[in-house]
């Protein structure tokens, strides 16, 4: 008799078997606490995002914090001056692991047109960046498209139908 013959009688469909992992990397995915750090106009496109036109919360992001305790997704938005960066430095070392970086619109990701004394050239020089959202500013579905690109980083595999078929997302 076979484990299979054994098992399926008297559980039927009724069991799922998983890993604790794959348990934990679900509900991470769909649980991002976000907290805005906007400097500029980028943030004035993330309230956009936020808005019921193109609803944020769809995607599990709805609980928007502006405590780094409370929160595990950081979305640098907009200009940071080199004053600015021990204290992006300091909120990005109070977050809770794990913990993840959105880099969005051009100033945040590499200075913008900004390029003197004053501005940092990119936030990747003082913290470490997940993703990277290009534009000046950027479209509210740019910010969105960086929400559930993070979300297949975090959780590379889903399901497809039922508990039968996985497929592998690609990041490139």
């Amino acid at each position: 008799m076979s484990k299979q013959e054994i098992v399926t009688p008297s559980f039927g469909d009724t069991v799922v078997t998983t890993r604790i992992k794959s348990v934990l990397n679900w509900a991470r995915k769909y649980s991002l606490w976000p907290m805005p750090f906007g400097t500029a106009c980028c943030a004035i496109e993330f309230m956009g995002a936020v808005s019921s036109a193109f609803d944020l919360s769809r995607f599990g992001a709805e609980v928007v914090r502006f405590s780094p305790r409370q929160s595990d997704l950081l979305m640098v938005m907009g200009t940071i001056n080199y004053k600015q960066a021990p204290i992006l430095k300091k909120i990005y070392e109070q977050m809770c692991e794990p913990k993840w970086v959105v880099a969005v619109g051009a100033c945040a990701s590499s200075g913008g047109f900004y390029n003197n004394y004053s501005v940092l050239q990119g936030i990747d020089e003082v913290i470490p960046v997940d993703i990277y959202v290009p534009g000046c500013p950027p479209r509210p579905e740019q910010i969105l498209d960086a929400l559930v690109k993070l979300q297949k980083k975090i959780d590379p595999t889903a399901f497809v139908d039922g508990l039968n078929n996985t497929y592998q997302y690609d990041l490139k």
